[in-house]
């Protein structure tokens, strides 16, 4: 197959828009909660609006684009995606606001199944390891520069700085005292360029491996006999759960707890959460080839747990900085959780990806159960349940029995061998 950098450098365009559109919710949740008077379960239906398409669509997404081709999937997701932030940015009410949510992540969802097979294809096999690493740091640089732009919007507009770039019109979109609703103007923009740039561009054709097919209704409920793959899908689940329950929260934790600016120094902060686990998984890329990946995911999982106990219970400078750190030890989980998993059963790594897949549905309900929590205790109580989803994670370095290890360098020698 002719290697298509185009195709590459569209591919890593696209994780970048997923990204953005994506992370940018625990940035926004001071002012969502303050603009619709939500309580914090009222708060937890937003990124559950949105992650339990995860859930619903993964599978279904899998089966489609095998029917319909890639280029097909992606133009019908970014319709989703325009048409649910446009529905929002006219609409600006908080029951539009929880359908749009679901629409986009519908979109998002059927962007994650066709990507990755496309990168294989269109970087070649041998680069895709390569090309897979390099997608996940745009993806975290997307994450990082979303919160910025969320300040730079709100900011400006809430102080009449309408000389500068797309204030001037976005003070005339939005609704007074809902600057924050900018944000998603510019989504559907973004979505709108995503399409022209995929129409214009000629896609090749993907022959899925074996592990990328759907499979039929017989591999799935030949895997969900194996008590492995629940297991699996629980890991994923605690994880996106727990990635979420902190960069989701953790903005207004800042601003009940220490008055921090949500606008600013909270935003900031959920930035420098997703600029740190983009550091960590390059980090984490260097220690798989060190050390046995279990032993990664538990050392990793501790310290995160010991930020984030920091980050609750530290001061306001203490837990300014530790929240935002905990994203560093968070960036092996999804990695090594996912390649435990398949590397744990012989053949149907394709259905098993999908049920994987569904587990992102854990950013839905992990935020639920936060903002239920919260609204009868306290948020930092309801935020402790974090600590139950990092404990099941910890939970699996001591049971996973994968039946391939990671490759490990024990001396230069392995690694001119490997480098041969």
């Amino acid at each position: 197959m002719k290697k298509s950098y185009i195709i590459v450098f569209l591919i890593l365009l696209t994780f970048f828009v997923i990204s953005f559109l994506t992370n940018i919710l625990g940035a926004l949740n001071p002012n969502v909660s303050s603009s619709y008077t939500l309580t914090e379960t009222m708060a937890g239906f937003l990124p559950f609006a949105f992650f339990i398409a995860y859930g619903i669509m993964s599978i279904p997404s899998g089966l489609l684009v095998e029917k319909w081709g890639e280029k097909k999937m992606m133009i019908l997701a970014f319709v989703f995606a325009f048409a649910g932030a446009l529905m929002f940015a006219l609409f600006p009410k908080f029951n539009v606001f929880v359908v749009s949510l679901f629409t986009i992540g519908t979109g998002m969802a059927a962007l994650q199944v066709v990507i990755n097979p496309l990168l294989r294809v269109s970087g070649g096999t041998e680069n895709f390891a390569f090309n897979s690493v390099l997608a996940q740091l745009v993806f975290g640089l997307a994450s990082f520069i979303s919160p910025q732009m969320y300040t730079y919007l709100v900011t400006n507009i809430d102080k009449g700085n309408i000389e500068k770039p797309f204030i001037g019109l976005m003070t005339n979109l939005v609704p007074e005292a809902l600057s924050w609703v900018s944000v998603y103007w510019m989504f559907a923009l973004f979505s709108v360029l995503m399409m022209v740039i995929i129409i214009l561009v000629k896609f090749p054709k993907v022959e899925l491996q074996e592990d990328e097919r759907a499979g039929s209704k017989e591999s799935y409920m030949e895997l969900f006999k194996n008590k492995f793959v629940i297991l699996y899908f629980l890991g994923i689940f605690c994880y996106v759960g727990t990635e979420q329950g902190i960069s989701y929260w953790m903005s207004k934790f800042l601003g009940n707890y220490h008055g921090f600016d949500t606008d600013t120094t909270g935003a900031d902060a959920v930035s420098y959460f997703w600029g740190l686990m983009t550091i960590g998984g390059v980090l984490g890329l260097i220690l798989m080839k060190l050390f046995d990946s279990k032993k990664i995911l538990r050392w990793f999982t501790i310290l995160a747990m010991v930020c984030v106990f920091a980050g609750l219970f530290g001061s306001a400078d203490i837990s300014l900085w530790a929240l935002p750190i905990s994203g560093f030890f968070l960036s092996v989980m999804y990695p090594v959780i996912v390649s435990l998993g398949l590397n744990s059963v012989d053949r149907h790594h394709g259905s098993f990806a999908g049920i994987l897949m569904t587990g992102i549905a854990g950013g839905a309900i992990v935020q639920i159960l936060i903002g239920g929590i919260s609204d009868i205790f306290s948020l930092k109580v309801g935020m402790m349940f974090i600590f139950v989803t990092l404990g099941y994670i910890l939970s699996i370095t001591f049971w996973a029995k994968p039946l391939v290890n990671n490759k490990t360098i024990t001396s230069l020698k392995d690694l001119f061998k490997q480098e041969s």
